[in-house]
């Protein structure tokens, strides 16, 4: 599930085309630049690329193996045509941050990523991510398991038979 989750994003990420642009301003766009680096955003975002690959392949290859063997081999090919985009990403990402922010305020994001306590936030994201997800998920079962009781409860008291 997570892995779908996470292959619809990137996949709305890359089809939605670009947002309306606005004109950040030049340093708070050069600034951008440097926090997204500084992030490791870009690996991040090639470290998705071949699972959005695998949550493709049961929908294309439907258990045909000559379908598989020849999607196995077309896969580095994709990987490497999007990797060559990435640069694509990193200006979208630049402008969305620099749209937001001010200069100043990038800057200082940066300088927390820059020390080991921001870098091992970065080295840390995709497991914070998949954990809070699940913990997420697992806080929704139950408030709506607890919120699904009382209201069966409450249309009983009301004389509902359910």
């Amino acid at each position: 599930m997570r892995r779908m989750i996470a292959a619809a994003a990137l996949f709305l990420l890359f089809a939605a085309g670009p947002a309306p642009a606005q004109t950040p301003p030049a340093d708070a766009l050069v600034a951008a630049r440097e926090l997204i680096v500084t992030m490791k955003a870009t690996d991040q975002f090639k470290a998705l690329f071949p699972l959005l690959m695998q949550n493709l392949k049961p929908a294309i290859v439907q258990n045909r193996p000559a379908v598989e063997r020849d999607f196995d081999a077309v896969v580095p090919l994709m990987l490497e045509a999007a990797n060559a985009r990435i640069g694509e990403m990193v200006d979208a990402m630049a402008q969305v941050y620099a749209n937001t922010f001010r200069a100043a305020e990038i800057r200082d994001m940066t300088a927390f990523f820059k020390t080991s306590t921001g870098q091992k936030y970065v080295e840390k994201t995709t497991v914070l991510a998949q954990q809070s997800m699940m913990a997420g998920q697992a806080w929704g079962r139950s408030v709506a398991t607890e919120i699904q009781d009382k209201i069966v409860n409450e249309l009983r008291k009301r004389g509902h038979n359910i």
